[in-house]
């Protein structure tokens, strides 16, 4: 079983990041998954979605194989989306639209906000909303929220730290659960992306 997490700030050294990293490190001692990666948006390394992608580009092939091959591989998905005034960073919305069903499609994603301050709410809801339509990423039911992320996970607090590390290792071992039983339905053969292509 393998993970993989969407760092979804374009920044450099990122709160998102590493809360990625934090993640990563946990599922690694839980021995949940048998590898983790962290794909990083920091730095814009996605350019903005264009007509061209869709007439087979060999610069946009070129690109998105990388990414497109390592979220092929993904049984389950973590994806940290910062809250920037109230929204999800650009370029995690221009990943859902460059990536869709082949690589995202009937797999278990737990989403992660991050917010500097008590926010972090509305990452969750735009995303439930309006990233799972034709990707048919499936959403856990549970998610997680980082609040005041500047003081968390830094080691400076352990014993305040201790309730959202519960939470996290809860909703953890759920994608866990899910990934197994998520597999089961994308080998199934009840899945046909040919003929519904895109959501309703």
């Amino acid at each position: 079983m393998k993970l993989a997490i969407i760092s979804g700030s374009h920044r450099l050294e990122s709160q998102s990041e590493r809360i990625s990293r934090a993640l990563a490190d946990r599922v690694n001692e839980l021995s949940l998954f048998d590898s983790v990666e962290i794909l990083s948006l920091a730095g814009n390394p996605l350019p903005l979605w264009d007509e061209s992608i869709w007439s087979g580009d060999e610069e946009w092939k070129a690109r998105l194989a990388p990414w497109r091959q390592k979220l092929k591989e993904a049984d389950a998905l973590i994806v940290v989306a910062p809250e920037w005034n109230g929204m999800v960073p650009a370029g995690l919305k221009n990943f859902f639209l460059l990536f869709g069903t082949a690589e995202l499609g009937h797999k278990p994603a737990l989403i992660t906000a991050i917010s500097a301050g008590q926010g972090g709410a509305y990452p969750v809801v735009e995303l439930r909303t309006s990233s799972y339509k034709n990707s048919r990423i499936c959403y856990l039911p549970d998610h997680l929220i980082v609040r005041h992320v500047g003081q968390v996970f830094t080691g400076d607090d352990p014993e305040g730290d201790q309730h959202l590390w519960e939470r996290a290792e809860y909703c953890l071992n759920l994608l866990k659960a899910y990934s197994t039983g998520l597999t089961q339905v994308r080998e199934s053969g009840v899945v046909d992306h040919k003929t519904f292509r895109n959501g309703m």
